[in-house]
């Protein structure tokens, strides 16, 4: 709140497809009390329809890929004709441009929300020395860098962001979405043809060789009856498919895309399976507990930064195909059970995420006015310098002015 007036915040992200950070988002909105809108650099996907059901404003920028630095431009002046209080930027492509562009419109406060580094890769690609010089570059631009875990908080540090720059505010689930409801159990399993009876084990996420999905199928196939229901979309789902037809349990796996209906796919499972070999945060792993299932997980840095207690219903297994089946075989001999949620999901809760959230706002725009704005503008021309340095070959002539003092002049 500022002066009497809502904060005015723009969030900026690569796009709007059912990934983590995406439903990330989408969930934190309405628990906000500033005056929020949207833009998605790319595609916005199924998330934007989703998100403007709330009343959200949405924005799409249409941008044709990470040499289209035109984009910045039409970025920028929607910052400026906006005339927002804070922007704030998520995932790794939106926070180099998002920043870049903020600056560039005179946006007071800039947030970054860094949702998925990893140790060598940042949303599917490498991070090559020149990924990572561009996104320290970058950085600098901003004002905070917020971690969705105490993992990413490390690496980010690795990478050379400063910790005084980081700030760490985990992930956050409605929980109540999430109570288990036989009702959409029932509907659920009708609609994808899961016979009632059937043992479900559950995978949600991008299907990505990361995410090893392929252990589950390996598991699956030893699981006489079992049936797996993997929920998103990606690269691997051709090689998986492949991978369920050659081991003969085709007829036993289920794809349902990507989807915004996860509470009613998770009641329609018996165990969540999230073998992964790296996390950032360990979104489905909360959710499933929030849904009342077992979990087996090989990496959560949601559960692993708690007490041990915090989660009884999680167990932590490797993504090893006969540890895992052995693990699910005793699940499903057990048969179906609901578990209470236990206090990791409370401590999950999205309206802790948001009060945080508006907590930095409020500091940081209170912080605005004792800025030495000629030393902040002088840091910004020279941090905006070695971007053109530094990606020349991004760069098509002409696509950005060729100073700072230009580009600010452009935009006003």
């Amino acid at each position: 709140m500022r002066g009497g007036q809502r904060t005015r915040v723009l969030h900026v992200i690569t796009g709007l497809a059912a990934g983590g950070a995406e439903q990330q988002l989408r969930t934190l909105l309405p628990h906000l009390d500033a005056e929020c809108e949207v833009v998605a650099l790319t595609n916005p996907g199924v998330v934007a329809e989703a998100v403007a059901d709330t009343g959200v404003p949405v924005h799409c920028l249409g941008m044709r890929g990470n040499r289209d630095l035109r984009a910045v431009r039409r970025l920028a002046r929607l910052m400026r004709a906006g005339r927002y209080d804070v922007v704030h930027t998520h995932l790794y492509r939106a926070c180099v441009y998002g920043r870049l562009a903020a600056r560039l419109a005179d946006v007071p406060a800039i947030v970054s929300t860094e949702h998925s580094l990893g140790e060598d890769r940042v949303e599917g690609r490498r991070a090559t020395r020149g990924v990572r010089a561009l996104y320290r570059i970058s950085e600098a631009l901003g004002d905070v860098t917020v971690a969705v875990s105490g993992t990413v908080a490390d690496r980010l540090a690795r990478w050379g962001v400063p910790r005084s720059r980081i700030e760490v505010i985990p992930n956050g689930i409605d929980s109540q979405a999430f109570h288990y409801d036989p009702y959409l159990r029932h509907e659920a399993r009708a609609r994808l043809g899961i016979p009632p009876d059937a043992h479900v084990v559950g995978g949600v996420g991008r299907l990505e060789p990361g995410k090893r999905f392929d252990v589950l199928l390996e598991a699956l196939a030893g699981l006489d009856g079992s049936v797996l229901l993997l929920v998103g979309e990606g690269s691997a789902r051709g090689a998986l498919t492949e991978r369920a037809r050659a081991l003969g349990i085709a007829e036993r796996v289920v794809f349902t895309g990507e989807s915004t209906e996860v509470p009613a796919l998770l009641s329609a499972m018996d165990v969540l399976a999230a073998p992964s070999v790296e996390e950032t945060f360990g979104l489905a792993a909360v959710e499933g507990l929030a849904a009342g299932l077992p979990v087996l997980y090989s990496v959560c840095p949601a559960l692993e930064e708690l007490p041990p207690d915090a989660a009884p219903g999680a167990r932590r297994v490797p993504p090893d195909p006969r540890r895992l089946r052995a693990r699910l075989r005793t699940l499903a001999a057990a048969g179906p059970v609901r578990l209470p949620p236990p206090r990791a999901v409370s401590h999950y809760d999205i309206r802790r995420h948001a009060a945080r959230t508006e907590a930095l706002y409020e500091r940081l725009l209170e912080d605005v006015s004792h800025y030495d704005a000629r030393r902040h503008a002088a840091r910004a021309e020279a941090l905006y310098e070695r971007v053109l340095e530094d990606v020349p070959s991004a760069v098509p002539a002409g696509a950005l002015p060729a100073t700072m003092y230009d580009a600010r002049k452009e935009y006003r």
